[in-house]
């Protein structure tokens, strides 16, 4: 994203499920962004020079996790303070300078020196002769030493973790560790006991090979998500964010729908900057809301857009969320194909958007707004060489490079290209400035990705996702239509307790073998955890995107989470569609071409039904009428679709004949 103001930055910090990094200054600064360069620089090399997957997956976190306590704030002192209600003095000491306070607050302290310390011995040690360590680990030979390490390891990954996405999902890995310490002493019969294991078992399946912090989701930070953030900082410091948001308002700009039309766009454009909701909608907000309201858009309606903007940012090709990869990893397919199954969901997705923003722009009159920016078309000749590399990423992939190949690729022409724009020319200190945000953005995913490994280890070990899975499916009685109703609410839950990346991943070892023992497909299933684990963060009662779009807008909290719901509900039924119905793998893009354009054609006109019938616009027998129609053609198969099209014809001609009735 675009360098945030510090009221922008206080907003994403204050929403956010990650939190809030140190503000580092002078020396301290200059070594940390050094070391943070040139571990984005050793990413980019292993592309094309490949490490065996546990020592690359060990260098990796040997440089991230000292940096993660360096950069982020223990909480400590903050926590002591609120908890001692200390009244503040009668004569308040003079204030330093904002930049003294800064230095003193943000820089570490002793206790975060050590354990940067130790998060580096005992990440060296194993590499010390890697060999040796792997086969101590794959033959239960395990040292005082390598379990003492382990246990350091596991204990620093908790802490990373509560600095950077807080307590909800420490707590849930420490859950998951005594649960399978303890899991014998669980009462004869529970499906989910176990025989139990002594800490040298648990820490081998979790230390010495790739099962545990070093496992799947480990592999797609050290190598997908950190060449993307990478990516994204280049397209940041060669100015196509600026590029991106001037495009959007140049390009709409004369119809009174065109200001609401123009954040989506905005949104959406930027989400190949940054995988993140929440700043997305800050970063669009500070620059969208005054033109919303000069159009007339009440606060509320405004958030909503801004929100559902931002969170379309994580849905969005070609740069999807975390979450994505993992995706990839888990089906041994390759990226593109996830891109595949991402489209349809996504242009659905959009047009739910536009369609409701249609309706709004008569239902609360708004108005074409004139904004001071260049013309589309010569902002497209000028600067329309920032779409080169995007569309570069697909066009590699498709003739069979590597993800990684492709985004490194796409990475060095974004870096050629900035040259053609002298403000934002990308020397020497852009580009080491550029290396070091790809890693420092990347570190609380990375601390996440880790202590997931403690969640999928242990699920691994003791067998429990095939034992919930088959929980699940048990309470929901076998029945499809229930077990998917039960995911989804699941899957939310556990998304408004901890971050997109960590709730999907929790799911898809839990709840996904739920889904795919009744009948759906492992793409099908994953891409519906996938989904709604997104969308945790625009359900109430937390929707995160919607919350710091209240902030911004002043609006209320509650109306602007329940409008942002409205504008992606067809995000929330579409996913619904491609597990439950025969035909609903044509929306992943799945099948023959016929089949996917015309299911595709049917799901578009179940959003506008949609739309219709959460517009406002209609009466409620409209509105009813539209809503059952919607369900209908969501079912995919020739009948439904006969009658959902006939009830949508019908609530179609109720409402011309009522609007004849009411007098102009």
């Amino acid at each position: 994203m675009t360098e945030l103001s510090d009221r922008d930055a206080e907003l994403v910090s204050a929403h956010e499920q990650e939190r809030p990094a140190r503000r580092l200054t002078g020396t301290l600064r200059l070594g940390v962004w050094i070391v943070g360069g040139l571990l984005s620089a050793y990413s980019l090399v292993v592309v094309f020079r490949p490490v065996e997957a546990l020592e690359h997956r060990l260098t990796f976190l040997a440089v991230a996790l000292p940096l993660v306590f360096l950069c982020y704030r223990s909480g400590i002192s903050s926590a002591l303070r609120r908890v001692r209600g200390a009244a503040p003095p009668a004569q308040p000491p003079e204030q330093p300078s904002e930049e003294a306070r800064r230095d003193v607050v943000d820089r570490p302290g002793v206790g975060d020196w050590l354990l940067a310390a130790a998060a580096l011995a005992v990440l060296v040690y194993p590499l010390l002769d890697i060999d040796a360590f792997r086969d101590r680990g794959s033959g239960a030979a395990l040292t005082g030493l390598d379990i003492a390490a382990g246990l350091v390891l596991t204990v620093l990954l908790l802490e990373a973790v509560r600095r950077t996405v807080g307590w909800s999902l420490t707590i849930i890995c420490l859950i998951f560790l005594a649960y399978a310490y303890f899991g014998a002493y669980l009462p004869i019969g529970w499906t989910i006991g176990h025989r139990g294991f002594d800490l040298a078992q648990i820490v081998s399946q979790l230390y010495t090979g790739t099962e545990g912090f070093f496992g799947v989701p480990m592999q797609v930070a050290a190598s997908y998500i950190i060449l993307f953030t990478i990516y994204g900082a280049v397209l940041d410091y060669s100015g196509a964010s600026k590029f991106f948001i001037d495009l959007s308002f140049a390009a709409f700009r004369k119809s009174r729908a065109a200001p609401g039309r123009t954040v989506t766009t905005a949104g959406f454009l930027l989400g190949t900057v940054s995988g993140s909701g929440v700043a997305t909608t800050v970063s669009l907000g500070s620059v969208a809301w005054p033109v919303l309201r000069r159009a007339g858009y009440p606060k509320e309606a405004a958030g909503g857009i801004l929100a559902s903007g931002g969170i379309g940012a994580i849905l969005s090709p070609p740069t999807l969320g975390a979450a994505a990869f993992i995706i990839a990893e888990y089906l041994k397919v390759s990226y593109l194909e996830v891109l595949v199954y991402a489209t349809i969901p996504t242009i659905l997705y959009y047009l739910g958007i536009f369609l409701s923003i249609e309706i709004d722009s008569r239902r609360f009159g708004t108005h074409a707004v004139a904004v001071d920016a260049p013309k589309a078309g010569r902002l497209l000749l000028r600067f329309g060489y920032h779409f080169s590399s995007l569309i570069l990423i697909i066009v590699l992939m498709a003739l069979d490079r590597s993800a990684f190949q492709s985004v490194v690729i796409a990475t060095a022409i974004a870096f050629a290209l900035s040259f053609l724009d002298p403000e934002h020319r990308m020397g020497p200190k852009r580009t080491a400035q550029a290396l070091a945000k790809g890693t420092l953005e990347v570190l609380p995913v990375t601390a996440v990705c880790a202590a997931a490994g403690i969640i999928v280890g242990v699920i691994t070990q003791t067998g429990l996702g095939l034992n919930l899975s088959a929980i699940i499916v048990d309470v929901a009685a076998g029945n499809l239509i229930l077990t998917t109703f039960m995911s989804g609410v699941a899957v939310m839950l556990l998304g408004l307790a901890v971050p997109v990346t960590a709730s999907f991943i929790i799911a898809a070892v839990i709840i996904a073998p739920a889904l795919t023992t009744l009948g759906v497909t492992s793409a099908e299933a994953y891409m519906f955890v996938f989904y709604y684990a997104v969308l945790s963060e625009v359900s109430p009662p937390t929707a995160l995107s919607a919350v710091a779009a209240a902030a911004i807008t002043g609006g209320n909290t509650y109306k602007t989470m329940m409008m942002t719901w409205r504008y992606t509900l067809p995000a929330f039924l579409v996913p619904f569609a491609f597990v439950l119905t025969p035909n609903g793998q044509a929306l992943l893009g799945q099948g023959p071409i016929g089949t996917v354009l015309l299911m595709s054609a049917v799901s578009a006109v179940a959003v506008a039904a949609l739309a219709m019938a959460t517009g406002g616009v209609t009466g409620w027998p409209e509105r009813l009428l539209a809503t059952v129609a919607a369900v209908l053609l969501l079912f995919l198969e020739p009948v439904p679709i006969v009658a959902g099209l006939a009830v949508l014809a019908v609530a179609a001609a109720v409402h011309l004949i009522r609007r004849r009735r009411v007098p102009a």
